[in-house]
């Protein structure tokens, strides 16, 4: 794997494999950006990808800052209101380091 995009394209299929809709990709505001937008069942997920090639520093899951996480919120926010979603929703977080995949429900 080479690049975020690949690591977004792996988690997509992860996660279809796991009973979610894909419904967008690379969702950007001036703010902040969502890498995935699924559904699982009536719930909307936002799902942030991190990628490492190894685990040193902390590994994937470790990348995502508190700042991060906020810009996640705001654009997840915005996007409810432009499309008029009054669903459930819920941020995952899939940590790719090297080819171990991890996904986390509910990680924020």
């Amino acid at each position: 794997m080479t690049t975020g995009k690949d690591a977004e394209q792996l988690a997509r299929r992860f996660l279809e494999r796991q009973g979610l809709k894909f419904v967008e990709q690379n969702v950007r505001y001036p703010f902040g950006e969502l890498d995935l937008v699924m559904k699982q069942g009536s719930d909307w997920v936002f799902v942030e990808v991190k990628y490492r090639a190894t685990k040193g520093f902390g590994g994937a899951l470790q990348a995502l800052s508190a700042a991060q996480r906020q810009r996640i919120r705001k654009a997840a926010s915005l996007y409810l209101q432009l499309h008029n979603i009054r669903d459930r929703c819920r941020f995952d977080v899939v940590a790719i380091d090297g080819t171990e995949v991890n996904w986390l429900a509910g990680a924020f």
